[in-house]
């Protein structure tokens, strides 16, 4: 069938590839440069924060890695074949539409992760209903399967659409500032969640603006302002110089407890330029 391909899991396009590639990726919108020169390669289990100011590019990487926009220049690979191959990736934006009115429950907006994998006619069965138990199980809101969504909290909505993405048996999660918005204690929930689903060997990149949580809790980061500035720990990517570089002269850096903390200059900076 012509969109089986669209279908395929990447574990089985090329076994041992890396999870995901950029290899000098370049993105044109509207006539102008919006990403140029981005690479970079990940394994299985790996988990980037991708940083950088307002309008740097970090939606832009993100569509261009789930396949939803096609580079201009360069190559992505996930798992060895173009992302428009793998119904393995799960993309959420930063603002996913939903009616919070809808008479639906949290089991039933996970349940819509396994639509690709059902198809369009068939009935979920019971190996689906327990692929969503063991994805609310994963995320930590078992208890929450019959709450209706209009009910839920912030972090109680990023928990069900991460669920969602479990249920479609991704393996790998692109994340759109998943954080923004979220107290602190949530902003740690979900940081918990993510590193669990890095041990089960889940690849994630996820958009963040904090360098304070990128620094204490992403093992690799990518400094982005329209062209990568640096790739790897975050005690090799984020020093005063690549900093400067990314954020203008109006940055001002200070210690904190877990690495750097940037502090713009609104009268300098322009956009972007309040803390990140």
């Amino acid at each position: 069938m012509r969109g089986e391909r669209h279908r395929t899991c990447p574990e089985l396009v090329h076994a041992g590839s890396p999870a995901v590639e950029a290899e000098n990726v370049v993105v044109s919108l509207d006539g102008k440069v919006a990403l140029e020169g981005v690479t970079f390669r990940l394994e299985p289990g790996d988990l980037l924060g991708v940083v950088g100011p307002n309008g740097a590019g970090k939606t832009t990487l993100l569509r261009a890695l789930s396949g939803t926009l096609l580079p201009t220049a360069g190559e992505v690979r996930i798992f060895g074949a173009p992302p428009t191959w793998h119904i393995c990736i799960a993309y959420l934006p930063q603002r996913i539409e939903a009616d919070l009115r809808f008479p639906l429950s949290v089991a039933d907006v996970v349940m819509m992760g396994r639509v690709g994998r059902l198809g369009p006619l068939r009935r979920p069965g019971r190996a689906d209903r327990e692929r969503v138990a063991q994805a609310l199980d994963l995320v930590g809101i078992p208890h929450l399967a019959r709450r209706p969504i209009g009910k839920l909290s912030g972090g109680e909505r990023q928990r069900m659409f991460i669920a969602r993405a479990l249920a479609q048996e991704a393996s790998v999660l692109l994340l759109d500032e998943p954080l923004a918005g979220l107290d602190a204690p949530t902003q740690a929930g979900i940081l918990a969640l993510l590193g669990r689903l890095r041990g089960a060997g889940i690849t994630a990149v996820v958009t963040l603006h904090e360098l304070e949580l990128a620094q204490g809790h992403f093992p690799l980061v990518l400094l982005l302002n329209r062209r990568p500035l640096g790739f790897g720990s975050p005690d090799e990517v984020f020093t005063p110089d690549r900093l400067r570089k990314a954020y203008g002269t109006g940055l001002h850096l200070f210690r904190g407890p877990s690495g750097p903390v940037a502090v713009g200059d609104s009268c300098c900076a322009g956009e972007g330029g309040d803390r990140v």
